[in-house]
């Protein structure tokens, strides 16, 4: 029964899906400097309630300050809502509340929420570029064989000549996709629900995810982003009081990344052995060995959080250069991708045109 009132709660407030970190960032920020201000935690929320422009958002702060009027701790109204605060948002503050340092660790948690959503920030404006340019090429492609290439065939048809092969390639493919777009509709809409379809089995994902680490260059890109997501949790994790299995299982399967869920959790499994987590983490090909050497150096320390947050700042700069690197590598890639795609297309229209004595000479 408690697991079941959560889930109704939380499908009465309208927009809960639409709750964004730009939300949430803002939310525990304001918390977190209220409580250290003096107020008290039902007062914090009364006022951040009366702020929220966001309705979605306005129920849940209700529904948390009438939980806490009712004695309940602020984390078990946290875990009301699943689908705006995770699980390591809720162990963190449960580790808090225990410990006595509520406001400590949701400053801590604004703080690495923030970080965490500018590292995000910078990989999606990497990718918007790429992105947009092969979605501008793919529609004047389309544009210009659906609308442009017809004409052409036209203009020939006249003159009693078969057209150059890229000439006659273009207008086969122009009068299928004219004659038979619902095909096309239908098979482009197919094989992308049908990849989703693939993409949410454990087999596919975990397939997917193995494929993008081999990648050239989006597979290092993609451990560092991991690598730097799991320095982070995991050194605030610690630092607020969360127990290290506690905090291994959610910092796993905050990565995003199948591959190297399933490694965290291998090496969670060796720490209960009595390993420790250097140790345990050694072996694993998606983690690096810088990484797991500044962790063992932090363990001989014992300032293993210190460390954490380390690595996390080192891999943010790496992924800030990597990305750096990708954009400039592309920019070229791309020109000549859009070339090569819209001149190819430009040129077989044109070709009978080049060779018109020929074709008007039956030759």
């Amino acid at each position: 029964m408690a697991d079941d009132r959560p889930r109704s709660s939380q499908l009465r407030i309208s927009g809960i899906r639409q709750i964004k970190k730009r939300e949430l960032i803002p939310f525990t920020r304001q918390t977190a400097g209220m409580l250290n201000a003096g107020m008290s935690i039902l007062s914090t929320l009364s006022t951040l309630e009366d702020q929220s422009s966001h309705p979605g958002f306005k129920l849940v702060l209700k529904t948390l300050r009438e939980n806490v009027e009712s004695g309940s701790p602020f984390s078990e109204g946290l875990r009301r809502f699943p689908k705006v605060f995770d699980d390591m948002y809720v162990n963190m503050v449960s580790a808090g509340e225990k410990s006595g340092q509520f406001a400590a660790v949701l400053k801590r948690l604004s703080i690495m929420m923030d970080a965490s959503s500018r590292l995000s920030r910078k990989v999606k404006s990497a990718m918007t570029y790429p992105t947009v340019i092969l979605s501008l090429a793919l529609i004047i492609a389309m544009g210009l064989i659906t609308f442009v290439v017809p004409i052409f065939k036209d203009m020939f048809a006249g003159f009693g000549a078969s057209l150059p092969g890229p000439t006659q390639l273009l207008v086969t493919v122009s009068d299928f996709m004219r004659h038979h777009w619902l095909v096309v509709i239908l098979g482009v809409g197919g094989s992308v629900y049908g990849f989703r379809k693939w993409l949410s089995t454990p087999g596919g994902r975990l397939k997917f995810d193995h494929f993008l680490l081999r990648l050239p260059v989006f597979g290092p890109l993609t451990q560092k982003v991991a690598v730097a997501r799991f320095c982070r949790l995991f050194a605030q994790m610690l630092t607020s009081g969360v127990p290290i299995l506690d905090a291994m299982y959610v910092v796993a399967r905050s990565m995003g990344n199948k591959v190297i869920e399933g490694e965290i959790l291998s090496a969670r499994s060796s720490i209960e052995q009595g390993n420790t987590l250097s140790s345990s983490l050694e072996g694993k090909h998606s983690l690096p060995m810088l990484m797991i050497r500044m962790i063992a150096a932090g363990e001989k320390s014992g300032r293993i959080d210190e460390m954490l947050e380390s690595v996390a700042e080192t891999y943010d700069d790496e992924v800030e250069t990597t990305l750096s690197t990708l954009t400039s590598l592309m920019e070229p890639f791309l020109m000549v991708f859009l070339g090569v795609i819209i001149g190819g297309i430009v040129v077989a229209m044109f070709l009978p045109i080049f060779k018109l004595g020929t074709v008007v000479g039956g030759h």
